[in-house]
């Protein structure tokens, strides 16, 4: 087991990467425990899970709401949680991301931690301390920055998952590679298959990589204010894509991120064989890099999101494998390339 810190304004995340959930208990001794999980984690794990009271909600994006907010309230007060009661998210992004919104504003805010079930929230969600629900169809538009006390990944979990949410989850883990760490992505390029394949040694060296980078970057700007923003390379055009469409998140990141390369040839020096390179690795990890919508739905959907500022958007590039820039850039700039990745021109 590695241990990772990432240190926020309102206290300290622990990290520990290849921590079996059957050791929860240890984390939660002497506290009143709420865990909040899915139907489907529920069904596979509850008889892992240390003696709490259980909320459980559903699956998919659309269970990503307020509403569900409200529902979850509810049950904390007819349970009698209590400013001393600890929330844990067992489940995947969807169920961190609720649960840690939930725990931040339950009682003007809850101690709260997580245990990451799958490869996306292992690698990416249930890290850095943001929590939120979408809002009109609008992907994470109300939100908190709270960091969880600890973060459990226990990569045996990772077995009973689908192909499509490990392809999901290694979109976060090429995007980790292309903007900070050119040698990972050079490794994925040896060892896509055994990734994957979920090979032990070659998940969790990715897993491990993932998770240094992102608590680094978070260490250094908790609130996306700078160099946190480069954590989004891809999440432009890949949260409209993923709002217009329906497709998964690391689906559509995967989009965003071949768009976002082809942007930084043109504006970043990224190089043309870097680019061949990306458009290549992403379809051998079962990832797309184009999408079936109306672009002009896509470039409305972008106007929405939450790194816009005015008529331009603040938009991560590459200026080469493994190095990332922010910059601002018009809306109008962006729309001509939409046509050159949409399956529908």
């Amino acid at each position: 087991m590695k241990i990772f810190t990432v240190k926020g304004a309102a206290g300290t995340s622990r990290i520990l990467v290849g921590e079996r959930l059957q050791n929860l208990s240890r984390y939660v001794s002497g506290k009143r425990p709420v865990i909040i999980t899915d139907t489907n984690v529920a069904n596979l794990y509850q008889n892992y899970f240390p003696p709490a009271d259980v909320i459980t909600i559903g699956t998919g994006e659309k269970i990503k709401t307020l509403d569900t907010v409200r529902t979850v309230y509810d049950r904390l007060v007819d349970i009698e949680a209590d400013r001393f009661s600890l929330i844990i998210g067992i489940g995947g992004g969807i169920v961190c991301d609720l649960a840690g919104y939930v725990a931040s504003t339950y009682m003007r805010g809850v101690r709260f931690g997580f245990v990451a079930t799958t490869l996306l929230a292992q690698v990416d969600a249930s890290v850095g301390g943001k929590n939120g629900v979408n809002f009109g169809g609008y992907k994470n538009l109300v939100g908190t920055f709270n960091q969880p006390e600890f973060v459990l990944c226990d990569m045996a979990l990772l077995q009973t998952l689908p192909d499509s949410e490990i392809a999901n989850g290694m979109a976060e883990i090429v995007k980790h590679g292309l903007i900070a760490d050119a040698k990972m992505f050079a490794f994925l390029e040896e060892n896509g298959q055994a990734a994957l394949a979920l090979d032990p040694t070659t998940i969790s060296y990715l897993v491990y990589n993932s998770v240094t980078i992102k608590a680094a970057v978070v260490n250094r700007d908790e609130t996306e204010q700078g160099e946190r923003r480069k954590l989004n390379f891809g999440h432009t055009f890949g949260h409209a894509i993923e709002k217009v469409t329906g497709m998964g998140h690391g689906e559509a990141v995967s989009i965003g991120m071949a768009i976002a390369s082809a942007v930084s040839v043109a504006r970043s020096g990224l190089t043309a064989d870097e680019l061949n390179r990306i458009k290549r690795l992403l379809p051998e990890l079962n990832l797309p890099t184009r999408f079936r919508a109306d672009s002009a739905d896509i470039i409305d959907a972008l106007g929405k999101d939450k790194k816009r500022a005015g008529d331009s958007v603040h938009f991560v590039l590459l200026n080469r494998i493994g190095r990332a820039e922010v910059k601002t850039l018009p809306l109008k700039e962006l729309k001509h390339i939409l046509n050159e990745f949409s399956t529908s021109s």
